[in-house]
C-alpha cells in the first residue's frame, strides 16, 4: 500500500510537469503561420455580395489617395458621415473574412481627411496589393 501511495505521489508531482512541458510550441508549430486567404463563406451571401460588389468598390471610388507604409496601406477617404457609414460596415465585414488584417480608421484633426490603414504580418502588403489590384481594378 505504501508504494502504490508513493507512486500516486510522482504521478501527482510529475505529471503537470509533464503537461507543462509538451504544452510548450514546438519550434514547427511556432514556425507555422497561417496563409494569407480570405474565407468570403465567413458571409451570408447576401452580405458577401454586397461587401464585394458594393461597398468595396464605392470606398475605392471614394479613395483620394494612397499611402504605402512598410507593412500595408492607408487609404486617404472623404470625411462624411456617409463614407464612415460605409467604411465601418466594409471593415466590420471584412475582418471576418479576412483576420489576418490590422484594420484601422481615425479622422485626422481639424476636419482633416478620413483614413482607412490595413496593415498586418508580414507579406500582408503584397497580399493587399495583389487583392485590390485584382478585385477593385476597373
Amino acid at each position: 500500500m505504501k508504494k502504490i501511495f508513493q507512486s500516486l505521489t510522482a504521478i501527482v508531482i510529475v505529471a503537470p510537469v509533464a503537461i507543462w512541458a509538451t504544452s510548450e510550441p514546438s519550434s514547427a508549430q511556432t514556425e507555422q503561420v497561417p496563409r494569407f486567404a480570405c474565407n468570403a463563406f465567413a458571409l451570408s451571401p447576401e452580405i458577401r455580395k454586397r461587401h464585394f460588389d458594393e461597398l468595396g468598390p464605392a470606398l475605392l471610388k471614394l479613395k483620394k489617395s494612397t499611402r504605402e507604409l512598410p507593412d500595408g496601406y492607408e487609404f486617404e477617404l472623404p470625411p462624411d458621415k456617409g463614407t464612415y457609414q460605409l467604411l465601418t460596415e466594409w471593415a466590420f465585414q471584412e475582418r471576418l473574412c479576412c483576420p489576418f488584417f490590422d484594420i484601422d480608421m481615425r479622422f485626422d484633426r481639424e476636419n482633416g481627411p478620413l483614413w482607412l490603414r490595413l496593415t498586418g504580418r508580414s507579406g500582408t502588403k503584397e497580399f493587399i496589393k495583389a487583392e485590390f489590384d485584382l478585385a477593385y481594378s476597373d
